[in-house]
């Protein structure tokens, strides 16, 4: 079962600590249950050795019980941790703005710092639990293209991340969940995002074709790897500002034509122009305050157009303004014209 995270469709097991741990290259020798606890997201090494003698290690694809197995190094290592079973949901009322809503389908406008399913780190107050106390969305034991509904993540087909704001889809029934996702595979579900980045962007528009796959490190991260699997956004300058104290930014359009995680936020900094308020990917370049005190706490990054088709037919098409706090940003450095002709144009039907 795939569900679009953040940027684009990754397997639910390609979570830090849920599925499978990889480690494609293992640099020095060492006893198995020592290099597999080390990994980034692994449990301790008590439960990494019951894991192994429960059979799910694997060195070069083959299985292995022993926990002091010898590594040659460079060997391909995998372990899976099952994830444990989802706490029951909870509806809550969170005072999510609901875009448009019908028997099948509901659009709403995510806020910045919320998670959009229940998962490590945020047990509830997501837009799932939001959801819940909204409609009724697909009930656990319901399959959807032959598989059951996940019943931590009901109704959701795709994810922005924590700190993006902006429009998301989530199916109301299994036959909607079915329809969105084979759009959502065909990549035919139309989604751009406004962003605020670091620097002078050449004017014009370019196509980012670059593999992402995770950082070889840093599991928080992703990164372009020729071993990656495809990514290509559409990046267009609209306009360009200038951040008090600390030189130009840019107001950017981005068009997904793939979709992976992070996809906006890593190409982006492949061009040098991490988005603004991004600590992960920003390099650890700080901006001194704006005159009214504010440091961006989260990656100004906004979804803005949404499109898709319906399950009965027609095209819906979404356009949600960025909220106050990425148009005061984009005010304060001298963009508010540029931002406000993005939005307009749009919601016009414009590209």
């Amino acid at each position: 079962m795939r569900v679009e995270d953040d940027d684009g469709p990754v397997p639910d097991d390609d979570e830090p600590g849920a599925g499978e741990i990889w480690v494609r290259a293992q640099a020095g020798p060492g006893r198995l249950d020592a290099v597999l606890a080390a990994l980034p997201g692994a449990p301790s090494r008590s439960r990494v050795q019951a894991l192994i003698a429960a059979g799910e290690a694997s060195v070069d694809g083959v299985g292995v019980v022993r926990v002091g197995h010898r590594l040659r190094g460079g060997e391909a290592l995998a372990l899976r941790v099952p994830a444990p079973p989802p706490a029951a949901l909870v509806a809550q009322d969170l005072g999510v703005p609901v875009v448009y809503q019908d028997a099948h389908v509901i659009v709403v406008d995510k806020p910045a710092g919320m998670a959009v399913h229940p998962a490590r780190g945020h047990p509830d107050g997501t837009l799932v639990n939001a959801v819940l106390h909204l409609l009724s969305i697909p009930p656990e034991g319901a399959l959807v293209r032959g598989h059951p509904v996940d019943p931590a993540r009901p109704g959701v087909v795709h994810r922005i991340d924590l700190g993006t704001t902006g429009l998301l889809v989530l199916a109301r029934t299994p036959e909607a969940h079915a329809h969105l996702g084979e759009q959502f595979h065909a990549h035919t579900v139309e989604r751009r995002y406004l962003a605020l980045v670091r620097g002078a962007l050449a004017d014009g528009a370019r196509r980012v074709d670059a593999p992402l796959g995770r950082h070889p490190t840093d599991r928080l991260r992703f990164a372009v790897r020729p071993d990656g699997r495809r990514a290509v956004t559409h990046v267009r300058r609209l306009g360009e500002g200038r951040w008090p104290g600390a030189g130009a930014v840019s107001l950017v359009a981005c068009r997904l034509e793939t979709g992976r995680t992070h996809q906006v936020r890593v190409h982006l900094a492949s061009l040098g122009h991490p988005l603004v308020g991004d600590a992960l990917y920003g390099e650890g370049r700080g901006l001194p305050p704006l005159p009214d005190g504010e440091v961006p706490p989260h990656p100004l990054l906004h979804a803005a157009v949404l499109g898709f088709a319906g399950l009965r037919g027609g095209r819906r098409r979404f356009v949600a303004s960025p909220p106050p706090q990425f148009s005061s940003v984009a005010e304060a450095c001298g963009l508010r014209g540029p931002l406000e002709a993005a939005v307009a144009a749009w919601a016009a039907g414009g590209d």
